[in-house]
């Protein structure tokens, strides 16, 4: 055990606004991470990138094609609903990471640190966890059925498939909350 303690470990967790991802954070502190280890923790929130709305703002590209002299019409965005969409954005990362920033408050010697980067969920983590060299990658599971992951994906499946590293989904039982006391 000591052996293990004295390496350096660099643990990647995903986290998002799910129960999930800090049911998986939780697991892991408790699980997975050592008290008094040389361990890196990097809290990992992938910030979606901003829509593009090229249906619905009147830039589709028929009027250009249709025009090319003339200005595109208006959109139906302002520059004004745009920034606010980026700032609540930037907040809900913020919030996020300073939710999971409190859930390590605990540990002593393990360096926490956090990164928020833009970008599809399954490229941003695959590319960071590759970038820093990470040990390990932790990551909830939400639990979606066939049906829905064929439509939407499954970011853990991408990942796990795609990273050099191990990779260790946690799935969160029915019936607990991501601050629950009990070890499973």
């Amino acid at each position: 055990m000591g052996e293990v303690s004295e390496r350096e470990r660099k643990i990647v967790v995903a986290v998002d606004e799910g129960e999930e991802s800090l049911y998986a954070l939780s697991w892991c502190l408790k699980n997975v991470v050592f008290q008094n280890s040389k361990d890196t923790l990097i809290l990992l929130y992938a910030r979606p990138p901003r829509p593009i709305y090229t249906a619905m703002d009147g830039t589709d590209g028929e009027f250009q094609t249709l025009h090319p002299t003339e200005e595109l019409p208006g959109y139906l965005f302002s520059a004004d609903i745009m920034a606010t969409l980026d700032r609540y954005s930037y907040d809900v990362a913020e919030a996020v990471v300073e939710k999971a920033k409190r859930l390590c408050d605990h540990l002593n010697n393990v360096k926490v640190e956090t990164r928020v980067e833009s970008g599809d969920a399954r490229d941003v983590i695959c590319q960071v966890v590759e970038k820093l060299g990470a040990h390990i990658l932790v990551m909830g599971s939400h639990g979606y059925g066939p049906i829905k992951r064929a439509f939407i994906g499954s970011v853990s499946n991408h990942c796990a498939k795609s990273v050099k590293c191990p990779v260790l989904i946690v799935k969160k039982p029915k019936n607990s909350s991501p601050l629950s006391s009990s070890s499973n």
